[in-house]
């Protein structure tokens, strides 16, 4: 924040359309879903719909930040309304509250291609943005899951080292190369999603 890598009006606006659609999804709609459907006689579970979306948005997402990354980065982000804004939070907010985890893929690419936000911010500013949906998520969840309290807290150890490294490296990185670095991991991901959900099942 101080290095001016959060943007507070996209935290509060986006952030808070997103932590609103993310609690709503988790605490109201979640438990009304099915685990699984039947299309004639075959049984699609929901899990293997919502990761193929996932992963489609992923490739999607992942080609829009590479093609972009060639050219010269913008040093001010764009036009920032409050009702963009708030839509594209309640898009997030609507991936993340319904896969339960994974906005933080889209979330960046999104802050990058909607809001034209150079790219160190984007990251700075997500994952304000990633935190408060995940403790809102948490808090919603909390009353219905078995938490695996050990697991919980080795990942969030492990996620403060890595933020805290990668923090440190980014410092010698330029945006555009972050920018398609990031583009071509988030491409790796949905298409090792698409693998797990269809040939490796």
């Amino acid at each position: 924040y101080r290095k001016g890598w959060v943007d507070m009006k996209t935290v509060l606006l986006f952030g808070f359309s997103s932590i609103f659609t993310v609690f709503a999804i988790r605490k109201l709609i979640m438990p009304l879903i099915p685990v699984s459907f039947h299309v004639l006689d075959l049984e699609i579970s929901v899990s293997f719909i919502t990761m193929l979306l996932f992963a489609l948005l992923m490739l999607i997402a992942s080609v829009s930040m590479i093609k972009g990354a060639s050219g010269k980065e913008n040093k001010i982000a764009g036009d920032r309304n409050i009702f963009l804004l708030s839509a594209y939070g309640v898009g997030i907010g609507l991936i993340t509250g319904f896969l339960g985890a994974g906005g933080g893929f889209l979330l960046i690419p999104a802050l990058i291609i909607l809001l034209r936000m150079p790219m160190k911010k984007a990251v700075g500013t997500s994952l304000l943005i990633i935190a408060l949906n995940s403790l809102i998520g948490f808090v919603a969840d909390a009353g219905q899951y078995d938490i695996n309290w050990m697991l919980l807290g080795s990942v969030s150890l492990i996620a403060i080292v890595g933020v805290i490294a990668g923090g440190r490296l980014s410092r010698n990185i330029g945006g555009n190369s972050l920018k398609k670095g990031f583009g071509w991991f988030v491409m790796t991901m949905g298409v090792f999603i698409i693998l797990r959900e269809t040939v490796l099942r």
